[in-house]
């Protein structure tokens, strides 16, 4: 599959966090992740508005103490795929 973006996910005990070198994105949740990583999007106009985007998640075992990675094949990466409304063309 092929991605519009890709990003570097990491968990950091609280939050998922979505790195990119143009945004930082953060979720408690997959879900909240996924929705402020199309709020960062649709801010920094990346991709046009009322698109679709493939974003790539690929985690980084760093944030994972060595002796644990061994044990952590629980986390994993993701393909996602938004759809780029904005909040005031979807409410119409």
């Amino acid at each position: 599959m092929k991605a519009d973006l890709e990003v570097r996910l990491v968990h950091d005990g609280i939050n998922w966090i979505a790195y990119h070198q143009s945004f930082e994105a953060f979720g408690e949740t997959l879900l909240e992740l996924d929705q402020e990583l199309t709020r960062c999007l649709l801010d920094r106009q990346l991709f046009p508005e009322n698109s679709h985007v493939t974003v790539f998640m690929v985690f980084d075992y760093n944030c994972i103490p060595t002796w644990i990675r061994q044990y952590a094949s629980h986390y994993f990466n993701r393909y996602i795929r938004l759809d780029l409304k904005s909040p005031i063309s979807a409410a119409q």
